[in-house]
């Protein structure tokens, strides 16, 4: 697989240069408002005092990482604010392969390429576990596969692409794989509030060492733009708290800091926001996942129906889930996903699609009449 350069985007300019309508199913950005409360917090924002415009502490805005440690049943030094998921998710992996003895980071196939893309990026020995044929990753495979060559294992639930949801049996499972191994268990919950199944567990309730789990505010509250994430570390008074030193030494010279209005509106939004913002957008999904499957079973494909978060993979009769065919369904179908083959070998002949489009029901109605 290429993960030396994003592959994203290769779709989407493709899909922008077609010469008929398409519907884009490429990449995971909420088509929903986020919460009122943000847009009051970016309103009042505008009128701060002119100290409130320079720079934040370095590690977040101290109400900020206050709300997300009350809500992460943490202690708020060990809230690190990041620009993104993917920034935490980069200190979380850079730390883990400089604090253990391994080269090794272990990954999911199929895998959301950024993560096999980053390990490259920092010159990691890399290797897969593919999942089971219901798309799960199975905790023996992990732990036949794991060494003391392993640094880092990379967990992300709800899954992308495959929707997986993990529970706390499976959690502590992994989260005793990462200690038995002298690794670190980078569990990326990005899309915690999207779980379906009711089953989701956080690696942090393991209450372990040797755990970071990383989230962001991007798609719990349609903000992709605004690059507010965070990591929990494990506390600077234990065996690995040489993590979050080193993560905060990092972020500081890379980035000096994040947004400080970002952050403000955020943790605005935090404060007002009632769950049944969060439980809407569940609603809107589950019902695109229920409309979109149903297509597919007609078109004669083979789906995963997602435990959680918004993607949904597609197997269609003798179409593999490569970049030709991807494109190919652009051309002629007017609908674009990703193709399989970028997240791995196992489900290559797959191709992935974004459920965050109102467009959902067009887009499957398309498919089914391309494939009859």
């Amino acid at each position: 697989m290429d993960y030396e350069e994003p592959q994203f985007f290769r779709v989407m300019q493709y899909a922008a240069r077609a010469d008929r309508d398409v519907v884009d199913m490429v990449s995971g950005n909420p088509d929903w408002d986020p919460p009122e409360g943000l847009r009051d917090g970016l309103r009042d924002y505008a009128e701060a005092d002119a100290a409130d415009y320079q720079y934040p502490p370095s590690v977040g805005l101290t109400g900020h990482r206050d709300e997300i440690a009350a809500r992460r049943g943490v202690d708020r030094n060990r809230v690190l604010v990041t620009n993104g998921a993917g920034e935490a998710n980069h200190l979380a992996m850079t730390g883990g392969l400089h604090h253990f003895d391994g080269t090794e980071v272990l990954l999911t196939d199929p895998v959301y390429p950024y993560y096999a893309g980053r390990a490259n990026f920092i010159g990691a020995d890399r290797s897969f576990v593919p999942v089971a044929e219901d798309n799960r990753l199975r905790p023996a495979d992990v732990r036949a596969a794991a060494s003391d060559e392993t640094a880092v294992i990379v967990v992300n639930s709800p899954n992308n692409p495959t929707g997986a949801v993990y529970g706390a049996d499976a959690m502590a499972e992994f989260v005793a794989i990462a200690e038995e191994n002298d690794a670190l268990l980078v569990s990326d919950e990005v899309y915690d509030h999207f779980d379906f199944s009711g089953r989701f567990a956080s690696a942090l309730d393991a209450d372990s060492p040797n755990v970071v789990a990383t989230n962001s505010f991007s798609k719990t509250m349609a903000i992709t733009g605004f690059r507010v994430g965070y990591a929990v570390f494990p506390p600077e008074d234990g065996p690995t708290g040489a993590l979050l030193e080193r993560a905060r030494t990092q972020h500081m010279l890379t980035n000096v800091a994040g947004s400080r209005p970002a952050q403000y509106a955020v943790t605005r939004a935090l404060k007002t926001t009632a769950p049944d913002y969060y439980a809407a957008c569940r609603r809107r999904l589950e019902r695109r996942v229920d409309a979109f499957c149903d297509a597919l079973a007609e078109a004669g494909a083979a789906y995963n129906r997602p435990e959680g978060g918004f993607y949904v993979l597609a197997r269609f009769p003798d179409f593999p889930g490569t970049f030709e065919n991807v494109y190919e369904l652009i051309d002629e179908a007017g609908v674009a996903g990703m193709p399989g083959e970028v997240f791995g070998e196992s489900r290559s002949d797959w191709i992935r699609f974004a459920l965050v489009t109102p467009r959902v029901d067009e887009a499957a109605a398309r498919l089914a009449a391309y494939f009859e």
